[in-house]
């Protein structure tokens, strides 16, 4: 049986969720068990965001990920929370362009990927969410493009499918870097 666990965290409006979802949908898309819990603070944009996805061939008992496998750190303060938390072995994805210190832990393996400037660089400055998604699935081997645009189409509206391109173009910059 195959189940990651992922948490990603960061501020309201950094795209926290739609890559969530993204993520879960690719999931769907493969035949996989998934699971979405999103969680946002009061203030919404600017507040802390984070969202749980669960893939696996199982079904998912509990949408709840207290120890994941992945953590995104889209912030300083989702670092601090949520690096301890992760199980050793795991995999922890860092915008280094938000956040100038390293892990701490030497039990995971750890990628900086400065994805704010990346997307600021590459004239896509909403979308470093899905640099480092990207990044993610181009680590875990799971960056298939057939899946990717399966779940691109699920997750982008049809008020904003002009944006499909530059999303994929967005994933695909966090896979090469």
């Amino acid at each position: 049986m195959s189940t990651t666990n992922m948490l990603i965290a960061g501020f309201g409006g950094q795209g926290i969720l739609f890559s969530g979802k993204f993520l879960a949908y690719k999931g769907l898309t493969e035949g996989k068990e998934v699971s979405w819990l999103p969680s946002y603070g009061p203030e919404m944009r600017g507040g802390t965001a984070s969202c749980s996805i669960i893939v696996s061939d199982e079904p998912v008992g509990s949408p709840i990920v207290s120890n994941p496998d992945v953590l995104i750190a889209m912030n300083l303060p989702s670092l601090d929370k949520y690096e301890d938390a992760v199980v050793p072995g795991g995999k922890i994805f860092v915008d280094s362009t938000l956040i100038d210190r390293k892990v701490n832990r030497t039990d995971v393996e750890v990628y900086y990927i400065p994805s704010t400037q990346l997307a600021s660089d590459n004239n896509m400055p909403t979308l470093a969410n899905m640099i480092i998604a990207g990044k993610l699935l181009a680590v875990t081997g799971e960056f298939e493009e057939e899946s990717v645009n399966a779940a691109l189409k699920k997750v982008i509206s049809a008020k904003r499918a002009d944006m499909l391109e530059t999303n994929l173009k967005a994933m695909q910059i966090g896979a090469e870097n």
